[in-house]
């Protein structure tokens, strides 16, 4: 196994694009890309452009009568079959639709496929984490799910323990929907609260259809970084070591941020990289080999936020991490402003320190954080054969 991790990217998943008005601006995606070369870190990971989904690829997940219907709205976007979330407010139908998507997938899966097979113990994918997607329709701004054909492809390959974490802002449904029943995946999401938020599911009871297999940490809105990281770290890592996972996939929305126009938690740039860093090092513990396949997801501050963060972590895989309080090189601010006509961040940090208080410390029941927590750990944990 090689010590590099991979990056997968092709310059064409930027046509993954919804229209100038539409919040998911895959300006987002090639400044992530420049300011990860601007750091010099392609040079510390392996640059791969994987294929395409193709259609048997796509039908691990996907219905066939769907993936159809996506071809048919790339060919003629007019004509798009509302019926199956295409042509809709969310996921406007445009040319290329099913070609931009398919090589979003295709990244993830090859992701995946490298990981399974020992040439790198981790890979990364911002451009994927499009974790909505259902098997039969289009949903928040997702047409294929890639994170969830990535981890149908482990299972095809061998794989009989996958773990799942997803710490979008929005819940993972469309991955929880596609392993509702199957022992093999452990989907752990923690998600603003569904009463608030889209897509209005993961409530602390909805544990899988294998029962312990869905885990859903629901978070008050103004969420912080003391209580999102006092969450992850009072359920998923105990979750990991009993399910012991062959391979950990996680996916890094960078919605939880507080400058996030779409939701309304109040994580920090500092918060979500050192999530990344517990992920690489609970892979490392947890995952024999590591293998650690590490996605995008949501983010709609696409020059404050975004690119940081998913700057942080290609650097954490690649295990060159960036200092935080670095400058960010002047060359990739000009970018910035040439390409939005905004200015770009100075430095790699919101400038917060992170600290958490462990569950083992005990719990306030009036906290509306911890009682969210108790609430997961009272639905799963007996399931699991773990104390609640």
């Amino acid at each position: 196994m090689t010590g590099r991790a991979l990056l997968m990217w092709d310059d064409a998943v930027t046509a993954y694009d919804f229209g100038p008005s539409h919040p998911m601006d895959p300006v987002r995606l090639s400044l992530t890309m420049g300011l990860v070369r601007a750091y010099g870190l392609d040079k510390a990971v392996d640059v791969v452009a994987a294929p395409a989904a193709g259609d048997s690829t796509l039908r691990l997940v996907h219905r066939e009568d769907y993936v159809a219907a996506v071809r048919a709205a790339s060919a003629d976007p007019d004509r798009a079959d509302q019926a199956y979330g295409l042509g809709t407010v969310d996921d406007p139908a445009f040319a290329g639709m099913h070609e931009a998507s398919a090589l979003i997938a295709g990244q993830s899966v090859g992701a995946a496929e490298a990981v399974w097979r020992g040439d790198a113990a981790h890979a990364v994918n911002f451009a994927g984490g499009l974790h909505h997607a259902m098997p039969g329709g289009a949903s928040g701004f997702c047409v294929y799910n890639d994170a969830a054909l990535a981890i149908a492809r482990l299972l095809e390959l061998g794989a009989e323990r996958v773990a799942y974490v997803d710490v979008d802002v929005h819940h993972g449904d469309g991955v929880q929907a596609a392993f509702w029943d199957d022992p093999r995946v452990l989907t752990i999401s923690l998600h603003e609260h569904p009463r608030l938020l889209f897509p209005g599911t993961g409530w602390p009871e909805e544990t899988g259809g294998a029962e312990g297999t869905a885990v859903n940490v629901a978070l008050p809105a103004g969420t912080g970084d003391e209580g999102w990281l006092r969450a992850f770290h009072s359920v998923v890592p105990e979750l990991l070591a009993e399910f012991r996972p062959q391979v950990l996939v996680s996916q890094h929305g960078a919605d939880t941020h507080f400058e996030d126009p779409l939701a309304h938690l109040a994580v920090s740039l500092d918060a979500q990289r050192a999530v990344q860093e517990a992920c690489h090092a609970l892979a490392h513990e947890h995952v024999a080999g590591g293998k650690w396949v590490a996605l995008g997801g949501g983010g709609y501050a696409v020059v404050d936020v975004v690119p940081r963060s998913w700057t942080h972590l290609v650097g954490v895989a690649a295990h060159a991490p960036v200092p935080p309080e670095s400058v960010i090189p002047a060359s990739w601010r000009d970018e910035v402003f040439a390409r939005t006509r905004q200015v770009g961040p100075g430095r790699m940090t919101d400038g917060r320190g992170v600290s958490w208080r462990g569950w083992e410390s005990g719990y306030d029941p009036a906290d509306r954080l911890d009682q969210a927590i108790l609430a997961t750990r009272r639905a799963v944990y007996p399931l699991r054969g773990l104390l609640a």
